[in-house]
């Protein structure tokens, strides 16, 4: 077996990421499986007339709660890599609200439509504060 090459932990090549950012992709990409299964579950079941918690948005909101929480551990090296710790507090309260919307009514048959609308509301709020803050 050869051994590897000493690196500077900046490797870019096809590839060659660092093994912490290649973990922060992954959990990324979790992240945003959890984002469409809550928005899309929501929307979809908005659409149907019947305000119900489906089991893709309970799921999508344990996987947002799961994978921003393992998001937002210091994997980027520190200084201006990592995000705003207040920024980081707004989308884990969002997310937490997120949940006990979803969580506390998800045996009822049905929901109120404000309660409803408000859980699509939180979810794009929790996404734009995302990519719009910075």
């Amino acid at each position: 077996m050869g051994a590897r090459a000493p690196s500077d932990g900046h490797d870019r090549g096809f590839g060659k990421l660092p093994d912490v950012e290649a973990l922060r992709l992954i959990l990324l990409f979790i992240h945003l499986v959890g984002f469409a299964l809550l928005l899309g579950g929501a929307i979809a079941q908005f659409l149907t007339g019947k305000f119900r918690i489906n089991p893709a948005v309970l799921w999508g909101s344990v996987i947002q709660l799961l994978s921003g929480l393992a998001l937002a551990a210091p994997l980027r090296g520190g200084g201006d890599a990592e995000p705003s710790p207040i920024k980081l507090g707004v989308k884990l309260l969002l997310a937490i609200l997120i949940f006990i919307m979803v969580f506390v009514p998800r045996k009822r048959e049905a929901v109120n439509k404000g309660h409803f609308i408000g859980i699509i509301v939180l979810t794009l709020a929790n996404a734009a504060v995302a990519v719009f803050w910075r």
